[in-house]
C-alpha cells in the first residue's frame, strides 16, 4: 500500500505543499503489532509511479517490495521543482558555481535538518516504524545520491545505512570527500555506492571522485560496497535494475 499526502518543507520552500509517498508492507496491515525499518528516499515522484515520474519511468520500488514481500517502510519525498535550479539547490549540501548550471546555493543541510527534525518524528508517530538509528536508512540517485552520502556522514546519529546510486560527487569539486573524512561514523555504518559505465564516458574526472569518496568512507570505518555497473546509465530504468543489489546490501545484518 502506498499513501500520498502533502506537507510544506518550511526551511526551503516555505508554505508550498510537497508530496510525501509512504509505502507500507502488507504485514503492517495484517499484523498491527509489527514494526519495520524505514528507508527515506529523495525524488519521491520518481520512486513509485510512472505517471508521476519526471521522464515517465519510475524506479518501480513498490512492485519490487510487494513481489519480494520485503518488510520495509519507504518514505519518499518529492523534490523542489522551482525554476531555475530548485532541485539542485535543495539537494546540494554546498554552495558552488558550475560552468553548466551557474550559481548553486546549497540548501542541502537545511533540507536534511527538516527531514530529521520534522519529517522523521511525524513518520514515527503515524506509522509502525522501528525508529532507532540501526533501522533508519536513506537512499537516492544523482544529486539524491550525493545527499545520501551527506546524510550518512553528517547525520550518522540518525542514519546508519545509505545507498548512493550515480551520486553527483562532482558537485563543489568533491567537497563530499572532505565531509566524509571529517565525519565520525558509527562502527556499523553501511554504504552502497555505484556508478554506470556509460555515465563515465565524457566525465573523465568522475571515476577518481567516486573512488576517493568510497576510500574515504572505508578509511572512516564504514562497510562499503562500491560498483561500476557495466552498461549502467543515468536514468530511473538503470537505477531500478540495481534495487535487487543495493537493497539487500543495506538490509544485510
Amino acid at each position: 500500500m502506498i499513501e500520498k499526502w502533502t506537507t510544506p518543507v518550511w526551511p526551503v520552500t516555505g508554505r508550498k505543499p510537497r508530496t510525501v509517498y509512504v509505502y507500507l508492507p502488507e504485514e503492517a496491515i495484517e499484523d498491527p503489532q509489527a514494526r519495520f525499518p524505514v528507508l527515506y528516499m529523495f525524488d519521491g515522484h520518481n520512486v513509485f509511479f510512472d505517471e508521476d515520474a519526471t521522464y515517465g519511468k519510475s524506479w518501480g520500488m513498490g512492485e519490487y517490495l510487494e513481489w519480494t514481500r520485503t518488510g520495509l517502510i519507504v518514505v519518499a519525498v518529492d523534490c523542489n521543482h522551482r525554476p531555475p535550479h530548485g532541485r539542485l539547490n535543495e539537494y546540494s549540501p554546498y554552495t558552488f558555481d558550475d560552468p553548466w548550471f551557474g550559481h548553486i546555493t546549497g540548501y542541502g543541510r537545511r533540507f536534511m535538518r527538516w527531514m530529521v527534525e520534522t519529517l522523521k518524528p511525524l513518520i514515527d508517530e503515524r506509522y509502525p516504524t522501528l525508529p532507532g538509528r540501526e533501522t533508519t536508512w536513506i537512499a537516492g540517485s544523482s544529486m539524491g545520491g550525493l545527499m545520501s552520502l551527506f546524510a550518512v556522514s553528517e547525520f550518522n546519529h540518525v542514519f546508519s545505512r545509505a545507498a548512493a546510486l550515480s551520486p553527483s560527487v562532482w558537485a563543489a569539486q568533491c567537497k563530499m570527500e572532505q565531509t566524509i573524512r571529517r565525519s565520525e561514523l558509527g562502527p556499523d555504518t553501511v554504504v552502497y555506492m555505484d556508478y554506470g559505465s556509460e555515465e563515465l564516458k565524457g566525465q573523465e574526472h568522475m571515476r577518481g571522485y567516486f573512488q576517493r569518496c568510497a576510500d574515504a568512507l572505508t578509511d572512516q570505518g564504514a562497510y562499503v560496497s562500491s560498483r561500476i555497473i557495466p552498461g549502467g546509465t543515468h536514468c530511473e530504468a538503470s537505477w531500478e535494475r540495481q534495487i535487487p543489489i543495493f537493497l539487500p546490501t543495506i538490509m544485510y545484518h
